[in-house]
């Protein structure tokens, strides 16, 4: 089956045809370092995670590059409340993000270029734009220069708007606009209540980019005039992305072949946001939960769907999760060593292969993981082999392999060792107590121990070579 997605350009299902055969090229919208990152921010990170992953998995040779916007009007006025440099600002929130990122097991683009490195390619680009009669300096001496949306008449095509129809441009004063459509390419220094320190020389004079042509000259430079895929989240679709498309194309460059949008995660059926104050911070999120559980819960469902946040239901794909990672540790144990990575199922290929249909991918995983369990005791060690690496295969796919090197390094701290130790000794002890009590027929104190375990979070299991738990 071939690969298809869905194009948020077309709002059709495509197969996915290459420029290059064997090669992907895909253009991702990082985030803006304004502030810690919280759950929702990182699942489109996760999401094209897995897409990079599948399309390695399927032989394309995948280029990725994932930007960082660090100069933004956000950032400016964030940095200038809390009494610090911009940069600064800038400089440890992308740390923060970083140490998110690697918390779930994302993993590395080919290149992360942050704006700021970027301001010659976006200088020539805008000279290009104004070259082609496409852009325009704003004539009320501000420095500021924008795009001219009615020059160019596929504007609105991406969000399939009309341009009479769509509101005014809020990123820039309109006194300088020929519509107040039109959007900021170049931003003048405002010395009054901007850092000299956030402004570059220009031929408009001095100034910052605008948000929208940052990702147009970093995608054109890493990926060239056309590319594969371009994704973000879907509340980028409009302005950002219409923008990034219009100016782009307006400037000669084919651009995207590809549009890609995952969803939001909404608490309260409102976008996660700073601004709602119900944000979760991926640090604060991890002091609760496992990070391979977080990563589960945002991969187990669609891209496209929008996921209902809450801890009751991120505990419930974690209880999922477990029964996965039980079924490995028993076949380990029967097996007398950790499996390899097998061959993935044919349905969970037609799953990934079907615009990323991670939901019934995990189904398919389950439904492996369920024969596996009857094969624990049949002692078809060949089969159960088979079934555990066929598991692990795909749980690769997804970031998700327990045994993955990453998780393993991520490990535990040396308090959680020591709990991990005293649990182990005090529930061998009761089971010790509890086989005592079964072998003397007293069953009545047995299935009290099994009873009091239970309510301590812990679930026995009697197998022919002795009874296991697990949490």
């Amino acid at each position: 089956m071939t690969f298809r997605l869905y194009d948020t350009a077309t709002r059709a299902t495509r197969d996915f045809a290459p420029r290059e055969a064997g090669r992907a090229g895909i253009y991702l919208c990082g985030l803006t370092v304004q502030s810690e990152p919280h759950v929702g921010h990182v699942r489109s990170a996760v999401n094209f995670d897995v897409l990079q992953r599948w399309l390695t998995a399927r032989g394309y040779d995948v280029t990725m590059i994932r930007n960082i916007t660090d100069i933004d009007d956000k950032i400016l006025t964030k940095a200038a409340e809390q009494g610090r440099p911009w940069y600064n600002l800038a400089y440890a929130m992308r740390h923060e993000l970083d140490a998110a990122y690697d918390a779930l097991n994302v993993a590395l683009p080919t290149y992360e270029p942050a704006a700021t490195g970027h301001v010659p390619e976006m200088l020539e680009l805008i000279e290009r734009l104004i070259s082609r009669g496409h852009a325009y300096a704003a004539e009320d001496g501000s420095g500021d220069v924008y795009f001219d949306v009615r020059s160019w008449p596929d504007y609105g095509s991406l969000t399939g708007q009309r341009i009479d129809d769509m509101e005014a441009a809020g990123d820039a004063d309109p006194r300088g606009k020929r519509d107040p459509r039109d959007f900021a390419l170049w931003k003048g220094w405002k010395q009054d209540s901007e850092p000299a320190t956030a402004a570059w020389p220009s031929p408009w004079g001095r100034g910052r980019p605008g948000w929208h042509i940052e990702c147009s000259a970093m995608a054109l430079k890493y990926l060239g005039g056309g590319f594969d895929i371009h994704g973000g989240g879907v509340d980028l679709r409009f302005p950002h992305h219409e923008n990034e498309q219009a100016q782009s194309r307006a400037a000669g460059f084919e651009f995207a072949s590809y549009w890609m949008h995952n969803a939001w995660i909404t608490t309260a059926g409102e976008k996660m946001s700073k601004s709602l104050g119900n944000s979760l911070v991926v640090a604060s999120v991890l002091e609760r939960v496992r990070a391979i559980d977080l990563r589960y819960y945002i991969v187990a469902a669609h891209y496209r769907s929008h996921v209902e946040f809450s801890f009751e239901a991120l505990d419930e794909a974690a209880a999922g999760f477990a029964r996965i990672e039980n079924f490995l540790t028993r076949a380990a144990d029967v097996l007398g060593e950790p499996v390899g990575l097998g061959t993935r199922c044919a349905d969970f290929e037609q799953a990934m292969d079907d615009d990323l249909g991670t939901p019934a991918a995990v189904a398919c995983i389950y439904d492996v993981v369920r024969e596996g369990n009857k094969l624990l005791t049949g002692g078809d060690t060949a089969a159960l082999r088979g079934a555990a690496s066929s598991v692990r295969a795909m749980l690769a796919v997804l970031g998700l392999d327990p045994l993955d090197p990453h998780w393993a390094a991520a490990g535990s701290s040396k308090t959680e060792d020591r709990l991990t130790a005293a649990v182990d000794a005090l529930v061998g002890t009761l089971l010790e107590q509890r086989a005592t009590a079964r072998a003397a027929k007293d069953f009545a104190t047995a299935d009290a121990i099994r009873d009091q375990l239970k309510s301590a979070g812990i679930e026995l299991e009697d197998t022919p070579t002795g009874p296991t738990w697990s949490l």
